[in-house]
C-alpha cells in the first residue's frame, strides 16, 4: 500500500471514547483504520498493540487471508508524530472483527457503516462537511460569532498556503517556520509555546482562542499573503522576511487593542473539558 494516498484526509473519531485513526481514500472510496486502534475499542485492552501482535501470528499461521490484506500507512500517534501503523480497509476490518470475540461486534459494525455513509455523502455534497464541523463547534458550547470568525481563518489560510506554494514554498516543514514566524512576531509565541501556554496538545490551536485571538491571527495570515503577493518572494529566507511583516501589522494592531482595553488579548483559556496530566504528575498519582 502506498504511504502517499492521493487526496486522502485523516479522520480521528470515537468509538466509545476510544479514539479511532483512519485515512481516507477518495480513490477507491473507502477508509484504512487503524488496527490497534480497533482492537482497543472492541476488547478495552491496555496493551492493543500486543494483542494485535499475537493475532497476527495466529492468522498467518492459519493461512487467513486478511493477513496478505493488511498496509501500513502513517497515522499521528500519541506522542504527536507520524508513525508507521497496520492498517486495514472496511471489508479488512469487518472479517477482522469475527476473529475478536467482544459483545461490542454488532455496535462498532454499525458505527462504521455511519462513518463511512457520512464520508461518502461529504463526497457529493463538501457543505455536509461544513454543517458537521458547525454543529460540532456549538456542541462545545460556541457562539455562531466565533463559528463564523473560525470557518472565515480556515478558508484564509488555505489561501495563505496556496500563495506560499506559489513562491517556492512546498515542504511542511517550511509552512511550519512561517507560520511560527508570524505567530512569534505577534503574541511573542511560536504556536508550539502558544499550545502550551493554553494547555493544549493534539487540539487544533485557533480552535481554542478567543474571537479576538483569532482576529489577530487572521490579520497576521492576511496581512502576509498580501505582502507575499505585493513583494513576490521565492524561498524560505525571503518568505520568513514577510510573514514577520505580516506578524508585525497584527503585532501593532494588538497593541492598539491592548492599549484601549488595559488588559491583554492573549489568554491562556481553551475551549476543552478536560485536564491533562504530565508524565511527573501521572507517575506520582499511580504510586500513591
Amino acid at each position: 500500500m502506498d504511504n502517499k494516498i492521493k487526496t486522502k484526509s485523516d479522520l480521528i473519531t470515537m468509538f466509545e471514547n476510544v479514539t479511532i485513526r483512519t485515512k481516507w481514500d477518495s480513490e477507491i472510496n473507502d477508509y484504512y483504520f487503524s488496527i490497534v486502534d480497533v482492537i482497543k475499542a472492541l476488547t478495552g485492552t491496555n496493551r492493543p498493540r500486543k494483542y494485535w501482535s499475537d493475532l497476527k501470528i495466529k492468522l498467518q499461521k492459519e493461512g487467513s487471508e486478511l493477513s496478505e490484506n493488511i498496509g501500513q500507512l502513517k497515522m499521528v500517534a500519541s506522542d504527536g508524530k507520524l508513525r508507521i501503523t497496520d492498517v486495514l480497509d472496511t471489508k479488512g476490518i469487518l472479517r477482522l472483527i469475527q476473529s475478536i470475540p467482544s459483545p461490542k461486534a454488532e455496535p462498532f459494525k454499525l458505527w462504521l457503516a455511519q462513518v463511512g455513509n457520512d464520508k461518502i455523502d461529504e463526497t457529493f455534497d463538501p457543505s455536509l462537511a461544513i454543517d458537521r464541523a458547525i454543529a460540532a463547534y456549538r456542541k462545545k458550547g460556541m457562539p455562531n460569532a466565533w463559528i463564523e470568525s473560525r470557518l472565515k481563518g480556515i478558508i484564509s489560510r488555505h489561501k495563505l498556503t496556496d500563495t506560499w506554494k506559489e513562491s517556492g514554498i512546498t515542504e511542511p516543514l517550511e509552512y511550519a517556520i512561517l507560520t511560527n514566524d508570524i505567530y512569534k512576531t505577534w503574541s511573542g509565541m511560536s504556536a508550539g509555546e502558544y499550545k502550551n501556554f493554553k494547555g493544549i496538545r493534539k487540539e487544533n490551536l485557533k480552535d481554542n482562542m478567543t474571537s479576538l485571538e483569532i482576529l489577530l491571527a487572521d490579520i497576521g495570515e492576511v496581512a502576509t499573503r498580501e505582502l507575499v503577493k505585493e513583494y513576490g518572494p521565492q524561498g524560505l529566507n525571503q518568505n520568513r522576511d514577510i510573514a514577520k511583516l505580516g506578524g508585525q501589522i497584527a503585532k501593532n494592531t494588538r497593541n492598539d487593542l491592548e492599549k484601549n482595553l488595559n488588559r491583554s488579548v492573549i489568554t491562556s483559556k481553551n475551549n476543552i473539558y478536560i485536564q491533562y496530566i504530565d508524565d511527573k504528575e501521572t507517575k506520582q498519582i499511580e504510586t500513591k
